[in-house]
């Protein structure tokens, strides 16, 4: 959606200021963990305030361009580049796009007028903040990992608030100005009973499962693993495999995998998340700042195996934050050939240790993030109203 409506607006002291609808622009993009936090953040805004205008900023070729609309939200197209990670004739382009982006930045924040710019992260976020900086717009980031991204690290120094999802992510940001909240997650979370999780699967009530996930595109070490240690998985009776191999592993793996196992639920995809949380004993998965906050709110135990090929390797560091609470084992891709098999069937056989890591989990997770930050992103703009023409990053 690129047409841009500007609803007229006077600004008139006293009341008719704080009663206008608020407008509010978020942006962040690239993957899933940036885009599904700033929707939920607008979730829970909207909820509150019904009339308010809401609009995001992102790239065309990237989740949220289709996200986004499916959300019910409107998107305008930014230019956006990531740095690359090796000198490569690319670079010569990186000056040329980041200026147009930025330029484009600016025809957004001038046209949609927002009171306030929500940005949670993703190399596209970067033209957008900085415009709505130059603008003099209040900014409010929402960082989801342990490890800040470079975008949200540079932009933090300008930031009115930082919310964050773990506290080592505070030692980056300004002290007065960051909030430790958690991640806004998917509402539905938490709110499927194991029974009825467990009927909507189809799997026994008395099962042992073991949900096994590398992500929405999946991953292919994660995958080979599984396919290793699953016939010593399957040899103790009542365990059950619920497996995401993600859509472009899929056909490969059922073929190999012919004729499947009765106890093995193989699957592209899994789009109701909340059932499979509930319906699970155990979880294999990466150790994206997302997964990470959904296995808190659900009191998932977890082995986490971080993704390697990650900026500043910041899934290890998520991990390691949920393993130091007790909340889950931290399983190194070097390490996942030699362990994995055993690890899941000690953990498996041992309801105590699962039911102190679910406990640990569940000490961890703010399930009321989106809703604590939707109210801060309606009181920033409250001022931005009621004092148009002030700069409000103290």
């Amino acid at each position: 959606m690129t047409t841009l409506l500007r609803t007229p607006r006077v600004w008139v002291p006293g009341r008719a200021a704080v009663e206008a609808a608020p407008r509010v622009l978020f942006v962040g993009g690239g993957t899933g963990g940036h885009v599904y936090p700033a929707l939920a953040i607008a979730d829970a805004l909207r909820a509150q305030r019904p009339d308010a205008v809401i609009a995001f900023a992102g790239t065309q070729v990237r989740l949220e361009w289709t996200a986004v609309p499916q959300a019910g939200y409107p998107i305008h197209p930014i230019t956006a580049v990531a740095l690359p990670r090796r000198p490569t004739l690319q670079l010569l382009r990186v000056p040329w796009q980041l200026m147009r982006g930025l330029h484009e930045s600016l025809q957004l924040i001038r046209a949609f007028d927002p009171d306030v710019v929500v940005g949670t992260g993703g190399y596209v976020s970067g033209p957008v903040l900085l415009a709505a900086h130059l603008l003099r717009r209040p900014l409010l980031l929402q960082e989801q990992n342990a490890y800040p991204g470079i975008t949200n690290r540079l932009l933090g120094r300008w930031a009115a608030r930082i919310f964050v999802a773990f506290p080592e992510a505070q030692a980056y940001f300004p002290a007065e100005r960051c909030v430790l909240v958690g991640n806004p997650v998917r509402a539905a979370l938490g709110q499927v009973s194991r029974a009825e999780a467990r009927r909507r699967l189809k799997l026994p009530l008395e099962a042992h499962v073991l949900l096994v996930f590398g992500g929405s595109l999946g991953s292919t070490v994660l995958n080979e693993a599984v396919v290793r240690a699953l016939p010593v998985w399957l040899q103790t009776a009542g365990v059950y495999v619920l497996w995401q191999t993600g859509p472009r592993h899929y056909e490969g793996l059922r073929q190999r995998l012919e004729p499947l196992p009765d106890r093995v639920r193989l699957l592209p995809y899994i789009d109701d998340m909340a059932t499979a949380y509930a319906a699970a004993d155990l979880a294999v998965c990466r150790a994206g700042a997302l997964t990470c906050s959904e296995l808190m709110v659900t009191g998932t135990p977890a082995i986490l195996v971080p993704a390697t090929q990650v900026a500043a390797d910041h899934q290890t560091r998520n991990a390691e934050s949920m393993a130091q609470a007790g909340a889950a084992i931290h399983l190194p891709e070097v390490a996942l050939a030699e362990r994995l098999q055993a690890e899941v069937q000690r953990l498996l056989a041992d309801a105590a240790r699962r039911a102190a890591m679910a406990e640990a989990a569940r000490r961890l997770a703010r399930p009321h993030a989106a809703r604590a930050i939707a109210t801060e992103v309606l009181r920033w703009a409250e001022m931005r109203r009621a004092h148009p023409a002030r700069r409000h990053h103290d």
